[in-house]
């Protein structure tokens, strides 16, 4: 703790020490933070060395001082005013309206209790408007255009003498030393500029010169005026500074000062040590926020992009048909995605034959582990649809041992599928016409006709079946599907 306030001790040290560098004669404040400045009205010196002039109140006036006056004469029998040289930096934030701005002036008296707020800079009343026994030599920094005042325009630097209506005035901005060309500033931009009063006692000429803070003073003067001090600037006079916001709420800060009466130029600010300024409008987001704010958005974007087609295309790889048919009449139906994973996809390791009526699969269903046949019926079948709705509707209802059971079946597009009992054993034909090898390797011969007797007796008894005593199934697929064509459909199969 003691560390802590030996640090602000020396701190307020070495501002009063930089505030009386230039001796008598003059003066330089880098900053206002424990400067020894006096202030009044709704002035205040901010936390961070700010002299704050108005403090966003409406029609109230502030001021600020340097707090002992200062010798301007020559001497103490003389009447000539001594050269001075003043240099400031300031900066206006606006509101929603036109600012009244500010103004720096030398004055005989701190009393400015009659003065009046808005227009009249806190400095001028409208009663001893042009009085010479007001002793007051002003530079207005004027962001209205009020007509009656005889203002030039909303933006304009102007000297005045005794008097709130300028003697000169010019918009405000600097002439670049190189081309000569005129630079308009914006006195209410929030940005920090800087500004230099210059008095030479011969030819007593009053320059006032002004630039962006960083910049170099230009050579030439923003405006001039011949005007001889002596009759208004008294003896003993103070600086200081004056402002009110009139109904709009601006801010006028005091950023540096300096002032010298020895003949030269006004000691220079050390622009490096100024306070910060508040924050201009709404918090600036970081740049990382900047960055990472949007990627992460566009991410999500695409993440969200990337679902939806997923699932879309998920759903439509496995999307069926279903027709109110099938609910009532219909055997067990097989979701496709079950019949895709259980024949890998339909890849053709798994294919157990071709026919005229499509391609058969093996396939082994995943949560059963059960093996089965897939017939998946061609799109060129030119009965396809018709086979396959008999096929589902009469299969589905037979029950005979020599005939493969049908366990269901799916439909999907343009696609077909029956789902059978798997027969390990393969085709009929390749016992009849083939040698097959055993579990050993061995030849085997083809059946003998002992064995192809009771293949045959099976295969009547499922024609039987089929063509006599199946009548159930028989009405049913009159009763769905009338007409002579399916009359005789048991017989073609």
């Amino acid at each position: 703790m003691s560390v802590l306030l030996l640090n602000i001790f020396l701190s307020a040290v070495a501002l009063n020490l930089a505030a009386m560098a230039a001796g008598e004669d003059g003066f330089v404040f880098s900053g206002f933070k424990g400067a020894n400045i006096t202030v009044d009205g709704v002035a205040t010196v901010t936390r961070n060395g700010l002299v704050d002039l108005t403090t966003g109140q409406e029609t109230l006036k502030g001021h600020a001082f340097y707090p002992a006056p200062l010798r301007f004469h020559e001497s103490s029998n003389g009447t000539a005013v001594k050269s001075f040289s003043v240099s400031f930096v300031f900066a206006i934030y606006p509101n929603y309206r036109p600012s009244q701005g500010m103004a720096f002036f030398i004055a005989k008296s701190t009393d400015f209790s009659s003065a009046l707020p808005t227009q009249w800079f806190g400095v001028f009343n409208s009663a001893t408007q042009g009085n010479a026994s007001n002793h007051v030599f002003a530079v207005e920094l004027d962001t209205v255009n009020n007509r009656d005042l005889h203002d030039i325009d909303a933006n304009h630097v102007g000297i005045n003498v005794n008097s709130v209506v300028s003697n000169k005035s010019t918009t405000a901005g600097f002439y670049h030393d190189d081309t000569g060309s005129f630079n308009a500033l914006n006195l209410t931009s929030g940005e920090r500029l800087q500004l230099w009063v210059d008095y030479e006692r011969e030819p007593t000429r009053i320059n006032v010169t002004m630039s962006p803070l960083g910049m170099a003073k230009p050579a030439r003067p923003l405006v001039s005026a011949i005007y001889d001090l002596s009759t208004v600037i008294t003896e003993d006079a103070y600086l200081g500074f004056g402002s009110s916001a009139g109904r709009d709420g601006s801010r006028h800060y005091l950023l540096g000062w300096s002032f010298s009466s020895s003949g030269g130029p006004a000691p220079a600010i050390d622009i490096r040590n100024l306070p910060r300024l508040p924050r201009l409008g709404p918090k600036p987001q970081s740049k990382v926020l900047e960055i990472v704010l949007p990627l992460a958005t566009a991410t999500s974007v695409l993440a969200v992009g990337v679902t939806i087609f997923l699932l879309v295309r998920r759903h439509r790889r496995y999307a069926e048909l279903r027709e109110d048919w099938e609910v009532e009449f219909g055997p067990h139906r097989f979701p496709y995605k079950d019949l895709y994973h259980a024949t890998q996809g339909f890849r053709n390791k798994n294919l157990l034959g071709v026919g005229g009526f499509g391609r058969v699969y093996k396939g082994v269903l995943p949560k059963s582990k059960l093996e089965i046949a897939v017939k998946r019926v061609s799109h060129d079948s030119k009965q396809g649809m018709k086979e396959f709705i008999a096929e589902v509707v009469s299969i589905g209802r037979l029950q005979q041992r020599n005939l493969v059971h049908l366990l269901g079946y799916c439909r999907r597009k343009g696609q077909l599928f029956l789902v059978y009992d798997y027969m390990p054993n393969g085709s009929l034909d390749k016992y009849l016409y083939h040698r097959r090898q055993d579990d050993d390797n061995k030849l085997q011969p083809a059946l003998n006709w002992a064995q192809r007797f009771k293949i045959i007796r099976g295969v009547a008894s499922g024609l039987l079946y089929l063509h006599e005593e199946w009548e159930q199934g028989r009405g049913f697929l009159e009763q769905l599907h009338p007409g002579p064509s399916w009359q005789s459909f048991p017989s073609r199969i």
